[in-house]
């Protein structure tokens, strides 16, 4: 299945924020189950700045810069540079909020798309599994306010 390179991805990254649900292998299949694939041309955007959708996004292959946008002149603010394995968009599986940040393909990339409808499936389906993702989520969310307050950026 053509998810088991983004699960090796997930499981390979070494970063503070890495995104680490505790699944088994048949887990990491039933995960998958509720994903689809996208691909992305470099400069095209996956997250819309103050957008109101509602996806989380497990980054394959490529890369995505995760920016700000700024008055015109002003151009944006980066916020970070994603590699594979990585996970944006999760604190749209917690709230209603629009989208704090733009992401934008820095090459071709292939994602992972879990919208929140999707994540509410699992939970019927798979309650315990759903758990551990949501834990997961919020972990990621918790390491990545904590590395903007100690770069003295705002949480929002």
């Amino acid at each position: 299945m053509a998810f088991d390179q983004v699960i090796q991805a997930v499981q390979s990254l070494n970063a503070e924020d890495s995104f680490r649900p505790r699944l088994d292998a048949r887990q990491w299949q039933l995960f998958g189950d509720y994903f689809n694939e996208v691909t992305l041309r470099s400069g095209e955007v996956l997250v819309k700045y103050r957008d109101m959708e509602r996806t989380v996004y497990l980054l394959e292959q490529g890369t995505l810069q995760v920016y700000v946008p700024l008055p015109p002149q002003a151009g944006r603010r980066p916020v970070a540079i994603l590699r594979p394995g990585s996970i944006v968009g999760e604190p749209a599986m917690f709230g209603d909020s629009p989208r704090m940040a733009q992401v934008e393909a820095m090459s071709p990339c292939t994602v992972w798309a879990l919208p929140r409808h999707r994540l509410d499936e699992m939970a019927l389906r798979q309650p315990s599994m759903a758990l551990e993702v949501l834990r997961s989520l919020g972990a990621v969310m918790v390491a990545r306010m904590q590395a903007n307050l100690e770069r003295g950026l705002p949480l929002a």
